[in-house]
């Protein structure tokens, strides 16, 4: 590649950012760093009527805890700003105005009244949604079908319009797509976009393609559902700029859910996130859970997202960012759609978990610890609990249920696991045990499984008869790390005060 690679992710900053956005941007990022370019993010905020209010800071928070970071946007500045459209407003005109000139493009002055007459006037059975294109563009209130006289004499009045490509009927445009190969399409299919509002901002249409110009960025990855738009970007980049600048493009796969797109109401449905954070709607105050609250870990967010759609061609399936960036291919993408599988996800949750250091979880366990009104957790305890446990979590959520008994004292028991096979036996091996332990001079989980072991030997009772209900008495249920382990980092007073109380309730009744 000559041209130093620049790539862009132009979110609208109209609410949360979805998975098939982070993926986005994930296969962005991986394609610049491989290929030691610029990752860029722009803020599409053409349309002001869909603006909403906090949803651009939330974009910047999602990449800031996915490690995924622009060299350039809003918040990092850069050589080709603003980063936001709004603020590029007078680069879009000339190049409208420019295209009305060259005859690529034409003023129309219909009135939103004029717009809903063609779509009943014109409706017939086999055009069931007339669409503003070659067979009705000289029917309407624009340049084409006014004299040059009343065109002048509509704009120095003011009157409000929109500049609107001209598509050439019976042309076939066509690309090479990084991904489907050479994608085709006939123009006189594809209607007469409006490539600037009558307020003077651009339309996508026109603003990324300007703006992929300016910003020098030589490919362009985005979701296929802009494939049908193509057309009209192909043509304004031949019309402006010359197709040998046009970045190579990659439409990327849909992510599907369980009937299809991925939705918003797939995520309520199922119970499975949608979003890489928590999302508040500012309208409605709606609340939709995100990945980082359900308890992922950043790095399994992003494993999970590069294999929805690509893979290296291998069997491996965790990758670290730096393996993905080292092995990352836009060509192994699939064309094909990718479905989500949100207990595949947790697997990947569990899996990097299992793999973290106990020094990377420590910050979100604590936290998660202090919501729940557990504080007293210095970094001993902490490096112990964790190292203990997470082999068995899932979710970071889950380190809560899975470390509480360190903090709390059972209040109840699984006494159906218990009681069945309690006898006097057991009662007096256990009034044995709490005696040892009182006067256990060397409190660690190995002397204590011996001793207790031992006392289980001389009474000739198995080990596994008794070990069940000490881990009931010490947690409340059949879960958790050694037993032994627990007694050891609760202490000696501590695992005392649990077998005499559990007993109590034992033999209750």
């Amino acid at each position: 590649m000559s041209k130093k690679v620049r790539v862009r992710f132009a979110p609208s900053p109209t609410g949360g950012l979805h998975l098939g956005g982070v993926r986005t941007v994930l296969y962005n990022y991986l394609f610049a760093k491989k290929h030691g370019g610029d990752f860029i993010l722009r803020i599409e905020d053409t349309d002001q009527t869909r603006y909403v209010p906090g949803a651009e800071e939330y974009i910047f928070n999602c990449l800031k805890w996915t490690g995924l970071e622009p060299d350039e946007s809003p918040q990092h500045g850069g050589e080709y700003g603003p980063y936001r459209q709004s603020e590029r407003k007078a680069d879009y005109r000339q190049y409208a105005e420019q295209l009305v000139k060259d005859g690529h493009a034409y003023y129309a002055f219909d009135t939103p009244e004029d717009l809903e007459k063609m779509r009943t006037d014109f409706k017939t059975d086999h055009n069931p949604s007339p669409q503003y294109d070659h067979s009705i563009r000289m029917k309407m209130r624009n340049s084409l079908n006014l004299t040059a006289g009343e065109v002048k004499q509509l704009l120095d009045a003011g009157t409000k319009h929109d500049i609107r490509i001209k598509m050439p009927e019976n042309e076939t445009v066509s690309f090479t797509d990084m991904i489907r190969s050479e994608v085709s399409f006939e123009t006189s299919l594809v209607d007469d976009k409006v490539l600037l509002k009558a307020d003077g901002m651009p339309t996508y249409h026109l603003a990324v393609v300007v703006d992929d110009y300016l910003m020098k960025i030589t490919h362009a990855f985005r979701g296929e559902e802009w494939l049908p738009s193509a057309p009209v970007h192909v043509l304004l980049w031949k019309y402006l700029f010359g197709l040998e600048n046009m970045p190579q493009w990659a439409h990327l796969p849909l992510i599907l859910g369980p009937n299809g797109k991925l939705s918003k109401r797939d995520g309520a449905k199922y119970g499975f996130p949608v979003f890489a954070m928590s999302w508040t709607d500012p309208k409605t105050a709606e609340l939709t859970e995100g990945f980082k609250e359900k308890g992922f870990l950043p790095e399994a967010f992003i494993n999970l997202l590069a294999l929805l759609g690509w893979n290296d061609g291998t069997e491996q399936e965790i990758f670290t960012k730096e393996e993905l960036i080292e092995k990352f291919s836009i060509e192994r993408v699939h064309s094909g759609g990718a479905k989500f599988d949100y207990e595949k996800g947790k697997w990947f949750n569990h899996e990097w978990i299992k793999r973290s250091a106990i020094q990377n979880l420590k910050y979100e366990v604590r936290k998660l610890f202090a919501e729940k009104g557990i504080t007293d957790t210095n970094d001993a305890l902490m490096d112990k609990i964790i190292g203990l446990v997470k082999d068995r979590c899932t979710l970071l959520t889950d380190f809560y249920d899975q470390s509480v008994f360190f903090f709390k004292t059972p209040e109840q028991y699984d006494l159906n696991a218990v009681k069945p096979k309690w006898n006097e036996t057991k009662q007096l091996f256990f009034a044995e045990v709490i005696r040892n332990f009182e006067l256990s001079n060397d409190w660690n989980a190995q002397t204590l499984e011996n001793n207790f072991k031992e006392i289980a030997s001389i009474n000739q009772i198995k080990p596994g008869d008794v070990l069940l209900p000490l881990r009931v008495m010490l947690v409340g249920g059949k879960f958790g790390p050694g037993v032994f382990d627990i007694a050891e980092v609760i202490g000696r007073d501590e695992t005392i005060i649990r077998i005499t109380k559990a007993l109590s309730a034992f033999n209750a009744g």
